[in-house]
């Protein structure tokens, strides 16, 4: 199995046609998709041409907002941003706001980011800071990326966008998978048997996020420019079905620590 960032890409602007600039960027290198690839994708290029941005200074704190900013000390207007995006309020303490997005997904300020998003106007306007929001629905943004790579190259690749996401008992980051499109999100593993013959009763394998954690060293978290990464011969399990990232949530029945 290998894996390679596609070379070159623009900085990618709202409107943008994701799809066409990985088609023309694999070009550019020399490549093509092949049948049985896999690409994965940051969610920030996604949400900026999904134009899924918010500019801070247009931004009305209420009331809840203005009372989580003084418990985690943000600025009450990105908290109001987070509590739009999200269901419900998960855990808050100083610098901590950790929410159920409305995907549900859970994650530490709806999954809204700063980095690498440049300013609304660049001109000059001293308030210009802009928000990019998780995609709206980021298993429709993979199928609809699948597609139109389909009609672009003849190849539908297996989709997945990730993002990074920190873990409740554990410091720092790891690539997860919040969309997925034309491959098994999970791999269960339930009546298969292990070296010794024993039944395995508890074994799913969350291939996705496995494979946008693998991604994520490549894309890295600051200044790369690497958003887009193609695995090439991982063997999907056969019989695995093809779902979408969603089929990992756990039900809230199942949630045992909230």
């Amino acid at each position: 199995m290998i894996l390679f960032a596609v070379d070159g890409l623009p900085l990618v602007q709202p409107g943008d046609d994701v799809a066409a600039l990985i088609a023309a960027g694999l070009a550019d290198m020399g490549e093509s998709l092949q049948a049985g690839d896999i690409l994965v994708i940051a969610q920030k290029i996604v949400s900026k041409a999904e134009r899924r941005l918010r500019r801070v200074a247009d931004i009305r704190p209420g009331a809840e907002a203005s009372t989580l900013a003084e418990v985690t000390g943000k600025d009450p207007r990105i908290v109001q941003a987070v509590l739009d995006e999200s269901n419900e309020v998960i855990r808050a303490r100083p610098g901590l706001l950790i929410v159920e997005h409305k995907s549900g997904w859970i994650c530490a300020n709806a999954g809204i980011d700063r980095s690498n998003v440049a300013p609304d106007n660049a001109a000059g306007v001293l308030d210009d800071e802009q928000l990019l929001l998780l995609p709206v629905d980021a298993d429709a943004s993979a199928a609809r990326i699948r597609e139109r790579l389909g009609e672009l190259t003849g190849v539908r690749p297996g989709v997945i966008i990730n993002d990074s996401h920190g873990r409740p008992w554990r410091v720092g980051t790891v690539g997860v998978a919040i969309g997925c499109a034309g491959l098994p999100p999970i791999w269960d593993q339930r009546g298969l048997h292990d070296l010794f013959g024993y039944e395995l009763v508890a074994s799913e394998e969350c291939i996705m996020d496995e494979l946008a954690a693998a991604a994520s060293l490549i894309m890295g978290q600051s200044a790369e420019g690497r958003p887009a990464v193609v695995v090439r011969g991982y063997g999907l399990p056969a019989g695995a079905p093809v779902a979408p990232a969603r089929a990992v949530q756990r039900s809230r029945e199942m949630d045992a620590f909230r």
